[in-house]
């Protein structure tokens, strides 16, 4: 009988598999179900509540009745509010009907691919990547053109790599700075380089998720490609959301700005899935992007605490080096010094998968491992956590390597 309801499935949902992410925290819900104490590492959802002064916009939205349907695109009042932000913070410039939300940034990457993309169309996707890209591009049935931008580059694209990845198929660069897994961004120097690459085919398109916008740390600046390489605005577009910036995950709501006809199209196809985001996020994301944004500088450096932290600690491991991420709430740290050596159990760790699994089973810490990422040897972690558990996680980390042999 299996078998039978497994050929009933589309192709295309046999050739993705669920997010890395969302089953490891399934399984550390189990665990934890089981009376497991874990130090859970691998979600990248911050700590921190969603500020009071934007849960009362949707509260007073439920109570003053704004719980009916939208224009697919979004409320007017909201994509009034997003072209504002793109003006004030990104030097970008959009008309209210080249501005679209969305069920999260997620979604509207899903639907910028599935308006765009055909059989036989590439998209390039810089690896370490969000474990997303790639299995977004097979379900609308595209190839993603993996390219491996190792730590020696900075975990980022190169203008060579780009310009030998590019072919008369491939139809979407997929950027995302600052970036999940690592931390890096691009500076505006790196982005007209990689600019200066695209302007030779004006066939590619550039897709940008910006959502770690402002979790940049020290002096490192975020900038948006559109903006940098203004040249390349007819053919970018440009994806940001309220979840990380505003501790809004929940409430799922993403925006983006592009091209008139690409945004058309995304809500056409948002009216026949969707039909569009909830009302009440709509509401609160407005007093989000509108008001004092001073919530979002003061997360930004609890979070800058807790990376000079969780790399400091990770880097007292022996066997562990962790690289000092720019941005984002990720550490990225290589894991090759740990490959070979022996668990108290026997056996050998030969993968960084093997590394996952032994630092859950022994030390009840969950993180992810970077084969999911595309690029190993390397662990994921998310101090998008208390300084608690970081301090304790990592300690609970060194004693498992101690013991290895």
């Amino acid at each position: 009988m299996s078998g039978v309801d497994t050929l009933f499935l589309a192709d295309r949902a046999r050739a993705i598999k669920p997010s890395p992410s969302m089953a490891a925290k399934t399984r550390v819900d189990q665990l934890r179900a089981q009376g497991r104490d874990i130090i859970d590492f691998t979600v990248g959802e911050p700590d921190l509540p969603t500020p009071a002064h934007i849960v009362q916009a949707g509260i007073d939205a439920l109570n003053s009745g704004d719980i009916r349907y939208t224009a697919s695109a979004g409320a007017r009042p909201l994509l009034e509010a997003v072209r504002a932000k793109f003006q004030r913070e990104n030097s970008l410039d959009y008309g209210l009907d080249e501005l679209i939300v969305g069920v999260g940034a997620k979604q509207l990457i899903f639907t910028a691919l599935a308006a765009t993309v055909q059989a036989g169309d590439e998209v390039i996707i810089p690896a370490p990547y969000w474990v997303s890209y790639p299995d977004m591009v097979l379900v609308n049935d595209g190839t993603p053109v993996v390219l491996a931008c190792p730590e020696a580059d900075g975990f980022k694209l190169t203008p060579q790599a780009l310009e030998a990845a590019i072919t008369p198929r491939t139809k979407w660069v997929l950027l995302n700075t600052p970036s999940n897994p690592t931390g890096a961004m691009y500076g505006a120097d790196e982005l007209r380089a990689l600019g200066e690459v695209l302007a030779r085919h004006p066939h590619v398109w550039l897709m940008t998720d910006e959502i770690y916008e402002h979790l940049a740390y020290g002096q490192a600046r975020h900038a948006s490609p559109a903006a940098v390489v203004p040249a390349l605005a007819a053919r970018t577009l440009t994806i940001n959301g309220v979840s990380k910036a505003y501790a809004m995950t929940g409430w799922r709501l993403g925006y983006a700005g592009g091209p008139k006809p690409l945004i058309k199209a995304m809500a056409t196809l948002i009216s026949q899935s969707t039909s569009c985001v909830s009302a009440i996020s709509q509401s609160a994301a407005r007093v989000a992007l509108t008001a004092d944004q001073r919530c979002v500088s003061e997360a930004a450096a609890v979070f800058h605490l807790r990376r000079d932290r969780i790399v400091a600690l990770l880097n007292a491991v022996p066997g562990i080096r962790c690289p000092q991420p720019q941005g984002a709430f990720y550490v990225y740290p290589s894991v090759d010094g740990l490959l070979g050596k022996r668990t108290p159990a026997g056996r050998v760790l030969e993968t960084d998968l093997d590394v996952v699994m032994y630092l859950l089973d022994e030390a009840g810490v969950a993180v992810l491992d970077g084969a999911a990422y595309g690029l190993s040897p390397y662990l994921r972690l998310s101090f998008a956590t208390s300084m608690e558990n970081i301090e304790e996680g990592c300690r609970r980390i060194r004693e498992a390597c101690a013991a290895l042999r």
